[in-house]
């Protein structure tokens, strides 16, 4: 499998790497790190505004300051993947940041890894720009990392019969390996399948049994598994979950059963990972 991490130089972006690095996969990566150099935002429209014009040496001053900073930034990967023996090649680019990383994404079958927030002023509000527009229009899975790595020993998959989530629950069969991590229990997955239908006892059956199927396919897979079925938004009842269980990651299809989920990211998965405190794979 391709594996693009994106980094920027910030704690997050040194964390997606980290978290690449460690990730039980099931077989070897082909690993590229990308660092683009963005100073597409000193060109936008508002400064050519009369307000700003006449200070081109201010704006060279500062393109001057992001080069630098790239340079400091794919020194930092190089030593940073040495340290991890994490073996793949280093890529800078100059551009918009997320057109670049969309650009040079893996197809369907990759994976892309960003920190939810870099250097950007933007990103200290929520979910970072960049990790929002690559989280939305990638072509193929997203991991946005969120805190630092460790031991990855619980995930909480997220069921809820679609499509995307069968292409989820297919990467956690395929694309990870459980079992073989030196030192380590198997990972425990917690299997959930929330819904908001409250007057409704067989649909929660029907929850149920899509639990338990699921359940004994990642069994099958060697996984520990524990099942969970909760009444209530899906999203919000996905973040209590994740928290109440202490998971280290979250993975959930790009879309799902809502009328949202026609266009681009599912409103599950868009809140999910726009107010979860721990890491989120959204899978396509």
């Amino acid at each position: 499998m391709k594996v693009l991490i994106a980094t920027d130089g910030s704690k997050y972006g040194k964390w997606a790497t980290e978290w690449v690095a460690r990730m039980p996969f099931a077989e070897k990566p082909d690993v590229s790190v990308l660092h683009v150099t963005d100073v597409e935002a000193l060109r936008a429209p508002f400064m050519f505004q009369p307000v700003v014009i006449g200070n081109e040496p201010f704006i060279q001053e500062e393109i001057k300051r992001i080069e630098a900073r790239g340079k400091t930034a794919m020194a930092e990967a190089k030593a940073q993947m040495a340290s991890l023996k994490l073996k793949g090649k280093l890529v800078s680019e100059r551009g918009s940041a997320g057109s670049t990383i969309l650009d040079r994404a893996p197809q369907r079958d990759g994976l892309v890894a960003i920190g939810s927030r870099g250097l950007d002023a933007l990103d200290r509000f929520m979910l970072g720009s960049v990790s929002t527009q690559v989280t939305l229009h990638a072509p193929c899975s997203v991991l946005i990392v969120k805190e630092e790595p460790r031991p990855l020993s619980r995930i909480l998959f997220a069921a809820d019969g679609s499509k995307a989530s069968e292409k989820a629950l297919r990467f956690l069969l395929t694309k990870l390996h459980p079992e073989e991590r030196e030192g380590l229990e198997p990972i425990d997955v917690v299997v959930m399948h929330a819904m908001p239908f409250l007057k409704f006892p067989e649909l929660k059956e029907a929850g149920a049994r899509l639990v338990e199927q699921c359940a004994n396919k990642l069994l099958k897979a060697g996984y520990v598994v524990d099942e969970v079925v909760q009444l209530g938004k899906p999203a919000d009842e996905i973040l209590k979950v994740a928290t109440k269980k202490k998971v280290d990651l979250i993975v959930t299809g790009a879309k799902g059963m809502g009328a949202v989920a026609r266009f681009l990211l599912g409103s599950v998965s868009t809140k999910v990972v726009q107010h979860s405190t721990c890491s989120v794979l959204v899978v396509r």
